[in-house]
């Protein structure tokens, strides 16, 4: 097949949280790879290259109305939506809405064999396996409402890093249930990137493992160097790559956790010794 397998010629990718920043980047990359584009965000733009469609992932009833707008199958989901900590329905919207989305729309037959999805987690999901007992039962919540009513019930769950973490657990999780349907599931844990949500938490965000960057003279990511792996892992080139959690991060935490460079919080953050 060869460079062709990388491409989006005839397929239907559907961003979630595509109207800015990574998002954003992933829709020019894709429309530039030949697919056509639905956008989904909360503020959507006026661009005439892709279909817009307006939707607030916290509002369950929401979502099932922005689906029922969504014209076709769809071959690629992204799902990109990000806020910060101390966003209100914060678990809604990194997690749960978009976990009723996605299953929603493999429920209806939207999603056929052939299909990919993929996820943008983050590095600060890092640790989420000795976090899978609790995560396995916030996952085994069967609806939207059911979910956030666990997250009521638990404290120190309405964060960034705990629905980072779920989803990375989801990914992993749901490997084998979705790919018996035909369709892969993968996820990125970016590092640091330059997103107009990182530049407003830019102390916290930006400044996470600014000494390294520093030694190496690379600056942070941009949000095509996000796009490019999350393309590749709903193409076709990556037929056989299946619920994996890939970081782009420049080599931190790969040098944290071998002691190649001074990160000692890394091992710890996995849970390794």
């Amino acid at each position: 097949m060869g460079i062709e397998a990388f491409r989006y010629d005839g397929r239907h990718a559907l961003i979630v949280g595509g109207g800015s920043g990574m998002g954003e980047a992933l829709a020019n990359l894709l429309l530039d790879l030949g697919a056509k584009v639905t956008v989904m965000d909360l503020v959507v733009s006026n661009r005439s290259d892709v279909t817009n469609i307006q939707m607030d992932l916290r509002d369950r009833p929401g979502i099932d109305a922005a689906l029922a707008k969504v014209n076709g199958p769809v071959n690629a989901v992204f799902l990109c939506a990000g806020v910060a900590d101390g966003e209100e329905g914060i678990e809604k919207t990194l997690f749960l809405g978009q976990r009723h989305l996605v299953e929603s729309a493999i429920d209806a037959g939207m999603v056929p064999r052939g299909s990919a999805v993929a996820v943008i987690s983050s590095v600060a999901g890092l640790g989420w396996e000795r976090a899978l007992p609790v995560l396995d039962e916030y996952l085994e919540t069967p609806t939207f409402e059911a979910g956030a009513a666990w997250i009521a019930a638990h404290d120190n769950t309405a964060t960034y890093s705990f629905a980072k973490q779920a989803f990375l657990a989801y990914t992993a999780k749901k490997a084998h249930q979705f790919l018996s349907k035909g369709i892969r599931i993968n996820a990125i844990l970016p590092g640091p990137t330059n997103t107009p949500l990182a530049r407003a938490n830019a102390e916290q965000w930006l400044g996470f493992a600014q000494d390294y960057r520093d030694n190496l003279g690379i600056p942070a990511a941009e949000p095509m160097d996000q796009a490019y792996p999350l393309a590749f892992l709903c193409s076709d080139a990556a037929s056989y790559v299946n619920g994996i959690n890939f970081i782009v991060d420049a080599g931190y935490v790969a040098s944290g956790l071998t002691g190649s460079w001074d990160a000692p919080f890394i091992k710890p953050m996995m849970g390794i010794e």
